[in-house]
């Protein structure tokens, strides 16, 4: 095969400091910290709660489930809260990654 024969393909370039600038950007910022610190400070707020609890208190020493403490349940249950937070943020970020290629269609330089 001749080099003339190969065709080059051009990659569209973005200006990046024009984007940021874009009210449509600003927006998509705005709703996925307003999107995402609710979760974030209720995350933290559970993970620091549980060695607060279990250093300074008596309170999950207490059985569950058989021979389980609250301590456990906690505990696990601190799993089972990463695993949704997730699954929420996977299903929200497909919105988030489509108003993201409108952004970049609206500011392809040619």
């Amino acid at each position: 095969m001749s080099k003339s024969s190969k065709k080059k393909q051009v990659k569209p370039t973005l200006d990046y400091e024009k984007i940021i600038d874009t009210p449509e950007f600003k927006n998509l910022v705005k709703r996925k910290k307003a999107f995402s610190t609710p979760y974030i400070i209720f995350f933290f707020v559970a993970f620091f709660t549980l060695p607060i609890l279990t250093g300074y208190t008596n309170i999950l020493e207490a059985r569950a489930i058989g021979s389980m403490t609250w301590t456990w349940v906690y505990s696990l249950l601190m799993f089972v809260m990463v695993w949704l937070f997730t699954s929420i943020y996977m299903n929200k970020a497909k919105s988030f990654d489509r108003d993201v290629e409108e952004i970049v269609k609206k500011n392809v330089l040619k």
